[in-house]
């Protein structure tokens, strides 16, 4: 499998706003989110092999160069025990180099911010072995975060970005469960028309056999509509993505802050989560709607 080249973070944001660089990006989190959609837009062209199909490839297929890990109880940056590492042509969530799980969660953040219309389209597929301690619900569970917060503004501790969370989930022992799921840490949503505050909402698509490749897309349309489809099936629909002032399930309160009290949100990261069960996850990949 060839792969493209992967965009280079240096490339998409001027000086000092890559997250290793130190910048404070919070204070200016939306001008950067503006200029990194520019830039992306602009170097699709130029990184895709394909003339004129504006896709531009996240992931190199060989290293994590442009990602950077977030692990709970570690700095930005620290990838304890090896949590994220490249295998065949994937990135693999692994743990075992770890004595317990210990609630360590994780996140693999892309190093430019994206915002405006886009198309984010990845494979990924659960593997079977995970540590003992892994939560019930942890069990085949990971997302793909978008509207997420700078990693430089998390807590050591913080267990999960602000974001929105486009939840993948598999099977399970003795559950029901649905998959292409949208759960809300630090953030609500409009569904439906009506502003919903609840932490997770389920799909009506059934969670597929673990062990299988899966094909999952994310688009965001200019008006910020976000519809989530698994295998190309649409599962679920929701716009307005906001802070959530009240800040449950993930700290907003510092975000609405320092954005002087304003909670819409057009843009933010994109992370691959770690949760506690090994996944893969391949041919990350971007496109333009604007």
């Amino acid at each position: 499998m060839s792969y493209s080249r992967v965009l280079p973070v240096r490339q998409v944001l001027s000086t000092g706003t890559a997250w290793e660089e130190g910048a404070d990006v919070m204070q200016s989190w939306t001008r950067l989110v503006a200029v990194a959609a520019i830039a992306l837009g602009a170097s699709a062209c130029q990184s895709t092999p394909q003339a004129g199909d504006g896709w531009v490839q996240l992931f190199d297929g060989k290293t994590l160069n442009g990602w950077t890990p977030k692990i709970r109880g570690f700095p930005l940056g620290e990838n304890y025990a090896d949590t994220f590492r490249v295998r065949d042509g994937a990135i693999v969530v692994s743990y075992d180099k770890y004595d317990k799980f210990g609630e360590r969660f994780g996140h693999l953040f892309y190093n430019a911010p994206i915002n405006g219309a886009y198309r984010l389209r990845l494979e990924y597929r659960f593997l079977e072995e995970h540590p003992t301690d892994t939560p019930a619900w942890a069990i085949a569970n990971s997302g793909v975060m978008i509207y997420g917060q700078d990693p430089k503004t998390m807590a050591v501790d913080d267990s999960f970005p602000v974001s929105v969370e486009a939840q993948l989930l598999g099977t399970a022992p003795a559950q029901e469960r649905y998959n292409g799921n949208m759960c809300s840490p630090g953030t609500n949503v409009v569904m439906n028309g009506k502003l919903e505050t609840t932490h997770c909402i389920n799909s009506k698509t059934p969670s597929l056999l673990n062990g299988q490749w899966i094909s999952f897309q994310i688009d965001v349309d200019a008006d910020g509509k976000v519809t989530q489809s698994v295998n190309s099936a649409p599962t679920i629909t929701y716009s307005a993505v906001q802070l959530d002032p009240e800040g449950r399930m993930a700290n907003s309160k510092p975000l609405i802050a320092a954005a002087s009290g304003k909670l819409m949100l057009e843009g933010g990261t994109i992370s691959l989560q770690s949760e506690g069960n090994p996944i893969e996850f391949r041919k990350v990949e971007m496109k333009r709607l604007d």
